[in-house]
């Protein structure tokens, strides 16, 4: 990763040393942050022939310097409006913003350090990657505009900046106060010490900034353009010092003076060197939670960077002394936990949730505390997330393995509210899913893909899970009544499922079908959320056999399986569907529980032909291998391939259980409670003989999470 020339190599050669000070091979060395920041372009990845002059998405990832669910992720920016601000294939660099996420937002206070004169209209600066490389907690790249090498490390929640200026030039920074993803109208940026600046980017994100050298002025640069931005542009004394220049930048979502607290703690007084050794040693520890043996390296690198992509969201909130802004826009002190963004339920429910959860389980604890108390400020609403509900089958999965120390009758009381009241922040269309026991979809045949209407269907199977995730709290509190209720309404995703098509299908107002019906025509919401008939397929993970008993046999759904990974794609050009086989998409969500179909039908052996197929083409596509098949969304992607590359996915993260298959790794030892557990692969074949847990025959396919917590050890035999 590390190929600079000449002056510039020799810095990156003494980062690169100071990682390696341990002798051993580290696991951080396996994690490419590039990976995901990649364009798919041809036909044979996409899936279809690209027409359209804007991007495909691709993951829309960020490869800077971070750490796991950190406030701060300190990330170059080559577009705006780009998912995570960057983009491999672009030319330029705009700056490097102090927050990212990958979902078009973020991207605050881009810094770029510059020399001579600049405009506020032209600043970007050419890039090789053969000068740029990236590992956990570390970026680095030569910016050939200025002759300027960046280096970038981070803690929780400090941007530590160090520029390599060409010798005797004048150092400068230019800042992008008034632009992030959007242009910002509210802004303000001051020196507040002969070494120091400070602001703010509209009211939630607050900046405090030290420099090495003193400061001589800060100048606003007007944009020429009607629709530009201005700039700031900070002069130094002594600013043809030969030493690097280095910035440090603490931020905030309460005030100036919490940003400068957050600076104090935990990065004033450390070196870049020290800052970076310590971020890359957060990282092994995170990583070598999860130890995998055998396999090619190829896997191995895939395996931890998708770990590591599955550990970044959703991200602190919360200051040093605890303070926090909470979603009413109020200040919140000694709130006794740390406050978390809300995540994106809709995409990681099904799996990165829970992995954060057997990962860092106090994270997972503080996300759950953070979610009740942004529901008890909406109106007594559980938060949602895009779509649907699903924050109920996070919060009764973690309490079912293990995570208990919050209070379930406050989560109980959003779950159930949201489940039964209608209202603003609860979910759409309740009245008219509790009336019929579905929602209904207006019959537009000729609807363009981007037009957003009711998504009936998807909401009535996305429903009927959350139904049964607040059914499991209900339970759990003893409230039968709730509990049968949930329970039979659970069994909606039945009332959409067409016996005469094979598939779930869009209703009408009184209850006819939606005619004429083409499966394979996807949608971004009419009846389908971002998804066609196909990749709505066996959507009920609390209930397989009962998806099963809704065709005529076995034999039915094998030949419905089959007929979807042999159906080619329609040939639309569809920015977020892209990496098919048939017709099932890898690159969105919906469908991420189909390739298990077959285990409940006496194949498993065809899921995991279909599993292997996935995670061996799906993750490092295009000429560059840094191609995902679609959006990360939050690290949904990254952890689907964590969870199947060690043989135990989530396939209804509801309930305290892992669906068993063949790892990709001889062995697996992961540290969960106070013993690992290990898996042990026995033969290189797709079909499963038997599976031991602790020398005892497993009934079926699914394990419990308990013996996971025990020390455990997993066999499972193949040929």
């Amino acid at each position: 990763m590390i190929r600079l020339i000449n002056k510039q190599k020799l810095l990156v050669l003494a980062i690169a040393l100071l990682f390696s000070l341990d002798g051993a091979s580290k696991l951080t060395d396996y994690v490419n942050p590039l990976l995901g920041t990649a364009t798919l372009w041809e036909p044979e990845d996409l899936g279809y022939v690209r027409k359209q002059k804007g991007r495909t998405w691709g993951a829309e990832v960020f490869p800077g310097a971070t750490l796991p669910n950190a406030m701060v992720q300190l990330t170059p920016v080559t577009m705006w409006r780009a998912g995570g601000g960057y983009q491999y294939e672009d030319p330029t660099i705009l700056g490097f913003a102090h927050t990212a996420m990958g979902h078009w937002n973020y991207i605050d206070l881009p810094i770029l350090p510059v020399t001579g004169e600049v405009s506020a209209d032209d600043y970007a600066s050419p890039f090789s990657h053969d000068k740029e490389s990236a590992r956990p907690g570390y970026y680095q790249v030569y910016l050939d505009r200025y002759g300027v090498n960046a280096e970038l490390t981070s803690t929780l929640r400090t941007g530590i900046h160090r520029y390599s200026f060409p010798k005797k030039a004048e150092k400068r920074l230019l800042i992008n106060v008034a632009h992030n993803q959007n242009k910002v109208n509210e802004w303000d940026i001051k020196q507040v010490g002969p070494n120091a600046f400070a602001g703010n980017q509209g009211k939630g994100f607050y900046y405090y900034a030290v420099t090495d050298l003193p400061i001589k002025d800060i100048k606003i640069v007007e944009s020429g353009k009607p629709d530009g931005a201005p700039v700031a542009v900070i002069d130094f004394k002594n600013s043809k010092s030969s030493k690097p220049l280095e910035v440090k930048v603490g931020i905030s979502t309460v005030s100036i003076e919490n940003a400068k607290a957050n600076l104090e703690a935990e990065s004033l007084n450390k070196s870049f060197e020290k800052v970076a050794k310590e971020s890359d040693q957060t990282w092994e520890n995170l990583l070598g939670k999860v130890k995998v043996e055998g396999s090619t390296d190829r896997y191995r690198n895939l395996f931890y960077t998708t770990l590591y992509r599955a550990s970044l969201m959703p991200r602190l909130q919360s200051d040093v002394n605890g303070e926090f802004r909470d979603n009413r826009g109020q200040i919140v002190k000694d709130a006794g936990f740390r406050y978390y963004t809300n995540p994106a339920f809709w995409d990681v429910y099904r799996n990165q949730l829970i992995l954060i959860g057997m990962l860092q389980p106090e994270v997972a604890l503080d996300i759950i505390k953070s979610t009740i108390d942004r529901g008890e400020k909406s109106g007594g609403y559980i938060p949602t997330y895009f779509h649907g509900d699903h924050a109920p089958t996070f919060v009764i999965g973690s309490y079912k393995r293990g995570i208990k120390d919050f209070d379930l009758q406050r989560a109980y009381a959003l779950a159930l509210k949201s489940a039964t009241v209608p209202g603003r922040n609860g979910r759409r269309y309740l009245e008219e899913y509790m009336k019929n026991g579905y929602i209904t979809d207006e019959n537009l045949p000729d609807c363009p893909f981007y037009e957003e209407h009711k998504g009936g269907v998807t909401k009535t199977l996305e429903y009927a899970y959350d139904d049964y995730a607040v059914a499991q709290i209900a339970k759990e509190l003893g409230d039968t009544d709730n509990y049968e209720m949930l329970m039979k309404r659970s069994e909606n995703y039945k009332n959409v499922f067409d016996p005469s098509t094979g598939f779930f299908r869009g209703r009408v107002e009184g209850g006819g079908w939606m005619t004429p019906y083409n499966p394979d025509m996807p949608y971004f919401q009419q009846m389908y959320r971002e998804a066609n008939g196909w990749n709505a397929l066996f959507y009920a993970p609390h209930d397989p056999k009962g998806v099963i008993a809704l065709y005529p046999s076995a034999e039915a759904v094998d030949q419905k399986l089959d007929s979807l990974l042999t159906t080619p794609w329609c040939g639309l050009e569809v920015s977020n569907m892209t990496g098919f086989i048939g017709n099932y998409c890898h690159g969105n969500q919906p469908g991420h529980n189909i390739p298990y179909t077959y285990y409940f039908i006496g194949k498993q052996e065809k899921s995991q032909q279909l599993l292997n197929q996935i995670m061996d083409r799906f993750y490092d596509m295009g000429k560059d291998k840094l191609a995902y098949a679609g959006m990360d969304d939050a690290g949904e992607m990254s952890a689907w391939f964590v969870l199947n590359a060690i043989g135990l996915y989530t396939y209804s993260p509801a309930d305290p259980e892992y669906i068993v298959s063949v790892p990709l790794f001889d062995k697996v030892t992961f540290q969960l409670g106070k013993q690992p557990f290990t898996i042990d692969k026995k033969g290189n074949g797709t079909k499963i003989e038997k599976i031991l847990v602790n020398g005892q025959p497993l009934d079926g396919y699914f394990i419990n999470h308990t013996p996971l917590t025990t020390g455990s050890r997993i066999e499972i035999h193949t040929n």
